[in-house]
This record gives C-alpha cells, structure tokens and sequence, in this order.
C-alpha cells in the first residue's frame, strides 16, 4: 500500500471514530445479519409468474432477474414442439418441463389441463373418456414430479368480463365486470336444461373418480372459483361461488389431494354489498384443513356483481393480513400474482398480464413477505 493511501485511510478511520487497532464492532450490522439469518426468504413460499402464451423471452429473462423462478404454464403438443402427440403423454409432458428448465425456471403448476372441458362437465357422451384422458394426464406429471393441477369448474363460460380497458389509478388499465351490462345476453341453450343441481352432481362423479388417482400418485387437484363468482351467465350455471360451497365440495372427497386453488380477488369478490368474504379468515380456515394448493394473489373493488380488478396495494383487502395467514398457515406452495394493471408503456393486448405490471407486484409481494416473516423477530 502506498504512503498517500496508507495516509487517507488512517485519517478516514480517524474522522469516523473508529480505533486502528482491535476488532471492528457494528452492533448495528450484526442485528441486520441476526434477523436476515432467521429469516426464510420468501417465507417459504414459491414464488411464480402465469405463461399461458409459452415461453416469452423479456418475462423469462425479468423472472431470472427478479428470482422468481416458478412456471406456471399449460400443456401441450405445441408448447413442446410435438405435434401430433397426445397432450397427457409423458413424452409432452417431459418436453415441456424441459423447455422451462433450459429458462432456468421450474414448472410447478399445470394451469388449465388437457381434457376437462364440457364432456366432463356437463356431463355428456364421452366423459368416461376425458376423464380417462385426465387420469392418464395425472400419473404422467407425477412421473415427471409435476404435483399440483390448477383447474375450473365454468363450462363454455370461462373467465369473463364486461370491460378490459376501465381507467385506473395514474391512468393504468384494469379489467371489470358489471353484471347489468350481460342481463340481456341471449340464453346458451343447446346443453338443455342446465341446473346447478346437475353441475354438482357432474362434478362428484369427476372428484370420486380422479381423486383416488391423485392420492395414489401424489397430485394436488387445485380448483378454482368461478370468475366472476355469479350464480348464472346466460342460462350456464355457476356453482363455485362461495366459500360454502367450497367446503360442499371438499366434503364429497376429503382428502389433501381434493383442495383450492386460494384466487384471494375471486373469493374477495364473492358476497354482494352488505356480505363480504374475510380473506384472512378464509386462508386460516382452508389453510388448517391442508387444502390451499396453490395461490393466485390479486385484488379487487366491488362485489360480485359489480367490481374491477386493483392495483395489489389499492384493493379492499388488508393485503398483509393475508400474508400474515399463509404464514401462520404453514403455506409453503406455489403463488403468483394475478390480474396486474396494464401500465404505462405497456400493451393491453393481454389484459391482466402486463409485464409491468407484473414486476410492481412481485415487489409488493416480496415487501410483504419480508415484513411479515422480519416482523416476526
């Protein structure tokens, strides 16, 4: 070391008050390293982002940046570059897993399956075999370690909105629904006479004979609630739109592999405006029966009958409440945010699923998840 900066340091360590000789002590810092060490990143919780539209380069690159390393994507013939082979193969399915790999991501749920749509729903000619195909479908992720299915129960009516484009705070765009705006939709009546005691009664027969699969090969079956939680859209009933109706179907096959994908702005949309869902309460109350699989954290304003989707710090949901209750819970699983504001600089070709968006989510998240896990200390 030369004489000049031998000379700058002794007069730097002089000026802070720090002596030359012994030990350096930073009782402050030690504090920090103490709570960091205690701390469980994440709490323990896998973070994730949605690829419904396959691998796109800037999310996979901005979710290695930000360590968010779970996928959670479809599967199929395209996605692997294989067409011609059965979506459930474990050829597929094996293809798929390693598409996300060579990202550097790893794939942990299968969001929107293969073979479950209306035969299996409405209970028509050929169920037997969707739900064979399913089945099928299952043993094959478990061969791949590929535990956790992300699945709905709204046949022909899937996610719906009556705007996807509602100005928001700054400007940013959200999507909304309004149920006034549908009332005079024509009735879909070529299923016949659809009823909810029928819907229930379809998706007995699909738990009853999946669920013994997926206990058998350690698969989580993960449904989701209806969106919007309404009972009815153009004659097509809804039958997952409460909380009560999520423990009517966990009762028809108790088992921790028959569980909830916990979509907090589906369930926080449920009730109308004089009965709201107590989303902490919910979490601690499926998260003690082991049957919150998967978790899609988002917001909302509004009841089910009205409401638009928020930024993830602008809903009516105390946000760290229900963090505080995965981790009281236990929740180690997958999460990823939903339905983020399209922000400036950003298209809305794909409404909910900004990139920008996505990134001040995660932020908030982690936020989150570091003040709970460090308040803790």
């Amino acid at each position: 070391m030369n004489k000049n900066r031998r000379h700058f340091l002794q007069k730097s360590v002089k000026l802070t008050g720090i002596p030359l000789a012994g030990p350096l002590s930073f009782p402050y810092i030690s504090e920090t390293y103490e709570q960091i060490e205690n701390y469980t990143r994440d709490l323990g919780i896998k973070l994730c982002l949605a690829y419904f539209w396959g691998i796109e380069p800037r999310k996979t690159a901005l979710s290695r940046q930000m360590d968010v390393l779970g996928a959670v994507s479809p599967v199929n013939s395209g996605l692997a570059n294989l067409p011609g082979e059965k979506d459930n193969s474990r050829t597929v399915i094996k293809a798929v897993k390693n598409a996300w790999t060579r990202e550097g991501l790893t794939l942990r749920v299968i969001e929107g399956p293969p073979y479950l749509g209306e035969k299996t729903k409405l209970g028509l000619p050929g169920r037997d075999e969707e739900i064979d195909n399913f089945i099928t479908l299952i043993k094959n992720l478990s061969l791949e370690g590929i535990d956790t299915i992300c699945y709905n129960w709204m046949p022909i009516i899937s996610w719906a909105r009556t705007i996807v484009d509602k100005s928001s705070r700054g400007g940013a765009l959200v999507s909304g629904f309004d149920v006034t705006a549908i009332k005079n939709k024509p009735p879909i009546n070529e299923y016949g006479n659809l009823t909810p005691e029928i819907m229930w009664e379809n998706l007995k027969y699909f738990l009853k004979a999946v669920c013994p699969e997926a206990e058998k090969h350690g698969v989580k079956l993960a449904l989701h609630p209806d969106d919007p939680p309404i009972d009815n859209i153009q004659g097509i009933p809804r039958i997952m739109t409460s909380v009560q109706a999520f423990k009517k179907m966990l009762e028809i096959y108790p088992s921790v592999y028959n569980g909830i994908t916990f979509c907090q702005g589906s369930f926080a949309s449920m009730g109308d405006s004089t009965e709201q869902v107590n989303i902490p309460e919910a979490i601690k109350y499926f998260g003690k029966r082991n049957v919150i699989h998967f978790v899609h954290f988002r917001d909302v304003l509004g009841n089910k009958h009205n409401f638009e989707e928020t930024f993830h710090d602008a809903g009516k949901t105390d946000m760290f409440a229900a963090m505080q209750a995965y981790r009281d819970i236990g929740f180690k699983g997958p999460m990823r945010p939903d339905h983020v504001p399209t922000m400036a600089g950003d298209s809305n070709d794909k409404p909910g699923y900004s990139t920008i968006g996505t990134l001040f989510a995660i932020g908030y998240i982690r936020g989150l998840m570091e003040g709970v896990g460090k308040g803790e200390n």
